[in-house]
């Protein structure tokens, strides 16, 4: 990159793209300005939780409503929504079937820590969709993994987990962990308030880094691998062929778990990218998506290792375990997770994701072709990302280097005035069942009409 071009593009060119569409988005959101003036000055930082302020719009957008694939805001601008709440609608805004499952459970109790008849049928239902582990319910994908790396600690009576450099797996401490420069693990620098060594409690490496994985094993200190089947968080990093068996297979030889995170890569199909690629993990974890939207996670483990597990839950002291919170495995989150599993996570529905996301994918990559733009385009199922760098990307080190921050906010706010909302982190589309070929036809000419502006008459 030259002082005068960022990922290709002018730097002049790239700042009056920016102030132009930041004037065009303001002008267009009298009324949502007016209400945030209003209401916005009671939350810390104007916003509810921090990370919607990293939106690269010059205020929030305020939602009014959101069906199917498509969001009004109090302005009456509708949007074609391709961040689908980055993942947790992967299945589309409101799906009628758990509409009608929240309405049904509402006049029968929300929370009463028992289970229900529907979490009955929602365990059959789970195992049918992503095979034969015993599961356990919580609200999020950050608690999922957190109970996950406490299960396989317990078990193994070893300390440390195994991460890769740029991975996500939620709010869970431990893996906020990156590679320094003498190569060792220490706290990744963006890490709030976090007083511990890190190193402590687990090990970084890069992706599909073979060797480092087997080294990092070798020292018997490993309780698990955590990881996703496909890097997203950190800008697409695909796995190099034969890295995940060999993962399953390093960790099954060195007496450590594997742990498959499908959290965003439930996007890949039925069953989630380990089931399309017949992965075998120790423990699954699926979040966000799962219950079309109601904040919901799960968690399993296989057989044999839930064995394993209920045989050290039974030794150890009566008291607290760590896992667990009181609103957690709730009548709501089950008569979500069946309507989701029985009537909105089909098959049918995954077949249109994935036609949609591959005309996505190719018209992204047909536009940055013809703008001879350095770029790519990244795809797992009915997920697409376009990269500002030529790829494919080998590992968290060279996805994290792909990232040109100024770029893309400007790239986000342009379509977001052209009517497509995408993720503001890492360029993430989505394609759900409810998604158009219009939609998707909109967003590639939005796309191609950026990069006009951003690349000819250089």
């Amino acid at each position: 990159m030259s002082d005068a071009t960022i990922a290709g593009v002018p730097t002049q060119r790239l700042r009056q793209l920016a102030e132009r569409e930041a004037r065009r988005f303001a002008r267009a959101r009298p009324r949502t300005r007016a209400a945030l003036d209003k209401g916005a000055g009671a939350f810390v930082g104007r916003v509810p939780l921090h990370w919607m302020a990293d939106w690269p719009t010059p205020f929030p957008i305020v939602v009014a409503e959101a069906q199917g694939a498509r969001l009004t805001d109090l302005d009456g601008i509708r949007i074609d929504d391709f961040c689908l709440g980055d993942t947790g609608s992967l299945f589309g805004h409101a799906p009628a079937p758990v509409v009608a499952a929240i309405r049904r459970q509402a006049r029968a109790g929300l929370t009463f820590m028992l289970p229900t008849e529907a979490a009955l049928t929602a365990g059959r239902l789970l195992t049918e969709r992503f095979g034969d582990f015993r599961w356990q319910i919580a609200t999020t994908a950050s608690d999922a993994n957190r109970f996950a790396l406490r299960v396989a600690r317990a078990v193994t009576g070893r300390p440390k987990v195994l991460v890769f450099n740029g991975c996500y797996h939620g709010a869970v401490d431990d893996t906020f962990v990156t590679i320094g420069p003498d190569g060792r693990t220490i706290n990744r620098p963006g890490l709030l308030g976090q007083v511990a060594d890190l190193a402590q409690l687990a090990t970084c490496v890069e992706f599909n880094d073979f060797a480092a994985v087997a080294a990092a094993l070798a020292t018997g200190q490993i309780a698990a691998i955590l990881t996703e089947p496909v890097l997203t968080n950190c800008a697409m990093v695909p796995p190099a062929p034969g890295f995940l068996d060999a993962l399953r297979q390093m960790a099954t030889e060195a007496g450590a778990l594997l742990i498959i995170d499908e959290t965003h890569t439930l996007a890949s199909g039925p069953g989630g990218y380990a089931r399309q690629h017949g992965l075998q993990a120790d423990m699954l974890v699926v979040g966000k998506a799962v219950a079309g939207g109601m904040p919901t996670a799960v968690w399993g483990m296989t057989p044999d290792l839930a064995a394993r597990y209920l045989a050290v839950n039974a030794s150890r002291p009566s008291g607290h375990s760590g896992m667990g919170t009181t609103l957690s495995a709730n009548p709501m989150q089950f008569a979500c997770l069946v309507a989701t599993l029985s009537q909105v996570m089909t098959d049918k529905a995954y077949a249109h994701m994935d036609k949609g996301a591959a005309r996505l994918a190719a018209g992204l990559d047909d536009a940055i072709a013809r703008h001879g733009a350095p770029w790519h385009v990244a795809r797992v199922g009915a997920r697409v990302e376009f990269i500002c760098a030529p790829g494919p990307l080998p590992n968290g080190a060279a996805a994290m280097a792909a990232h040109h921050p100024r770029l893309e906010a400007a790239l986000n706010l342009a379509l977001v005035n052209r009517g497509c909302l995408i993720a503001p982190f890492h360029n993430m589309m989505l394609v759900s069942p409810a998604t158009t070929k219009g939609q998707i036809d909109r967003l590639i000419a939005a796309f191609a009409e950026v990069l006009r502006e951003l690349f000819e008459s250089r």
